[in-house]
């Protein structure tokens, strides 16, 4: 009988498997051989160049310019997504009907395409827009949003966190909804109300939601491409180059394919070890509450 079940699981997962092969494990060998020639995509001729690629990587402005624009887009990003999706899940668990249509409502965003939002964005903030016509007529502002090194990260930062705040509200608004009421009776014995319950309560015992979601916000800011890429290109002055920009560059536009794949391994153990350390950090402070 094990041995039956044992070959009926495998027959099961086959598909998934066979998959995986196809899909994930061929393509990762093909991009670690890859990453150590200098193949430009279209000759079948190439050489090996051993660790060249890795060496140009480690010293070119560009890939230092995607280095810290990732982690300058995470301290705009992941602080603004967690504190609105909060708030919005928290607005959504109070409301005594329509719950279910509103938070439908707000994720919806979420489906929208990148693109279909970009260019809705650029049209927004563009120089003859409304908005900046008013901002010109009454302050005299005249802002270029997209032009400044400092107004084109959070402009990008804010749009996509419009588009993923409705997505993360229904993971915090599920971990509300687990949240036994006997746990804030007895806060609200002890003392624990407004906001005195929702820091000493509400917030610990939403450990597992804000975990889930300040691991899934960090790791999407590795895997930025459509925003910056509509927007701005990567400027001005590297300052919303991303990892994927760079590999696009490189293995697409400048057909330096070899190069391109080192990039994207470099991308993927910096992204591994930046989950690595939020993991540690959320463990602790997990912990400190009970949740081991």
């Amino acid at each position: 009988m094990n041995k039956q079940a044992t070959k009926v699981g495998w027959l099961l997962a086959s598909p998934y498997l066979v998959y995986s092969a196809v899909f994930f494990l061929i393509p990762l060998f093909w991009a670690l051989y890859l990453a150590f020639t200098n193949w430009n995509l279209i000759s079948p001729e190439y050489e090996t160049v051993g660790m060249q690629n890795f060496i140009d990587a480690f010293f070119s402005p560009s890939v230092r310019a995607a280095f810290w624009v990732t982690y300058k887009f995470m301290l705009m990003f992941v602080p603004i997504v967690i504190a609105g999706s909060l708030f919005l899940a928290l607005i959504l668990h109070h409301l005594p009907r329509w719950k279910g249509l509103f938070a439908v409502g707000y994720f919806l965003p979420y489906l929208a395409s990148g693109v279909a939002s970009s260019i809705v964005v650029k049209g927004v903030i563009s120089y003859n827009s409304p908005l900046n016509q008013f901002l010109r007529d009454a302050f005299g502002w005249d802002i270029d949003w997209l032009g400044s090194p400092i107004l084109a990260p959070l402009v990008i930062a804010l749009m996509m966190a419009w588009k993923f705040v409705g997505y993360y509200a229904l993971l915090f608004l599920s971990g509300l909804e687990s949240i036994p009421k006997e746990v804030y009776e007895a806060a609200e014995i002890d003392g624990a109300v407004g906001w005195k319950r929702v820091w000493h309560v509400t917030i610990p015992m939403l450990y597992p939601s804000f975990y889930t979601v300040t691991i899934l916000a960090v790791g999407l800011m590795f895997g930025i491409f459509t925003e910056p890429y509509v927007l701005t290109g990567g400027g001005p002055e590297y300052a919303t180059h991303t990892w994927q920009l760079e590999i696009y560059n490189q293995a697409f536009e400048k057909l330096n394919a070899g190069y391109g794949t080192a990039v994207a391994i470099i991308n993927s153990i910096v992204t591994f070890a930046s989950i690595f350390v939020f993991r540690k950090v959320l463990e602790k402070w997990g912990g400190k509450h009970g949740w081991e």
